[in-house]
């Protein structure tokens, strides 16, 4: 299987540089998995498409201002830091440029000293772990110093940061929102809850694993990073209990199936750890029915993922076809319903 299998052609003007007013009038393409049948509704139409025979699974990860701007001690050289990945005791995972100016030993300030980043090891690809000292609540200072981290695609200037975060986000930790979640709004969820649908919380935190490029051709040869997702027994319970009683789980972006496939195992059950699971087609699909998502990059992991869950040709007909009726595409583009 090759990368470029995943390709096709997207005009830039549909890359969406800036979120609609109102979240749920986002158009929704909805596919059927099994007739590739392909239907043009809105994403408040979502609600005739669920009812009391579903559970609908959210990621409830919160999307931290990751993205900071610092000096060298030693040179006063800029780096640009993106902070991915929290490794506890103040540790973290990050992207930096230029990359070649951070060394073990390295220290970068920012907000004139506010906080400072050590660094304590280098990996590939421009990764490296960084102690950050501070004093106070990190959360707080990085909200003083930090910006949300906008995929590298979009250009404009994002006037509403509460734009990039879900309308249910509660636990701080991504460096990228879970954004087939953007669409939805408390109203939508109120509406699905008196149909109903059964809603449930789960959470991955969006690292490097979600929005890395594929650098291979052979696709079985991309190692996905890792990233921390966890299910409460709760939610296990729920789940258990659905799929005893022959209803659909509905999974909310990439990032729910892949914590939900993460999780399961002859049933669910409550977890928290790190998954490096990699979906691509040929994978068996073991704890989802249906899914909601957006429209994927060019042979990234995520077009592989919903290729595997739909099959190639109908998720290419589908992306041909929302080329061609100039659906808005990637993180405040529109939505899909496979079903």
């Amino acid at each position: 299987m090759n990368t470029n299998d995943f390709d096709y052609y997207l005009p830039e003007e549909l890359i969406a540089q800036t979120p609609l007013k109102d979240r749920s009038s986002s158009r929704l393409l909805v596919l059927d998995r099994k007739t590739g049948e392909i239907t043009h509704r809105h994403f408040k139409d979502i609600i005739d498409y669920l009812d009391n025979n579903d559970v609908l699974v959210l990621n409830d990860t919160k999307v931290i201002p990751a993205r900071l701007f610092g000096v060298k001690e030693d040179t006063e050289a800029h780096i640009e830091v993106l902070m991915l990945k929290d490794m506890g005791n103040d540790v973290w995972q990050c992207l930096c440029k230029p990359a070649r100016r951070v060394k073990v030993g390295t220290v970068v300030s920012f907000g004139e000293g506010l906080l400072k980043a050590i660094c304590q090891s280098e990996d590939e690809d421009g990764i490296r772990y960084f102690k950050m000292v501070y004093e106070g609540i990190f959360l707080e200072i990085l909200d003083k110093l930090g910006t949300m981290p906008l995929p590298p695609y979009i250009h404009e200037h994002l006037e509403d940061k509460d734009r990039y975060q879900t309308v249910y986000a509660k636990n701080p930790g991504s460096a990228a929102a879970p954004t087939a979640g953007l669409h939805f709004t408390k109203d939508i969820l109120d509406k699905l809850e008196k149909k109903g649908v059964t809603i449930c919380y789960i959470t991955l935190h969006v690292g490097l694993g979600t929005f890395r490029p594929v650098a291979v051709e052979d696709v079985t040869k991309h190692k996905m990073h890792s990233e921390f997702y966890s299910i409460s027994a709760e939610v296990a319970n729920k789940l258990n209990e659905a799929k005893k009683n022959g209803k659909r789980i509905v999974a909310v972006g990439t990032t729910s199936t892949r914590t939900l496939e993460s999780a399961y195992d002859n049933g669910f059950k409550e977890a928290s750890g790190w998954t490096d699971i990699f979906i691509y087609p040929g994978y068996q699909f073991k704890a989802i029915d249906a899914q909601i998502t957006n429209f994927h990059l060019p042979k990234s992991t995520l077009i592989m993922l919903v290729s595997a869950f739909a099959g190639k040709d109908k998720i290419m007909n589908a992306y041909s076809e929302a080329v061609k009726e100039k659906y808005r595409f990637f993180s405040f583009g529109d939505s899909m319903f496979i079903k």
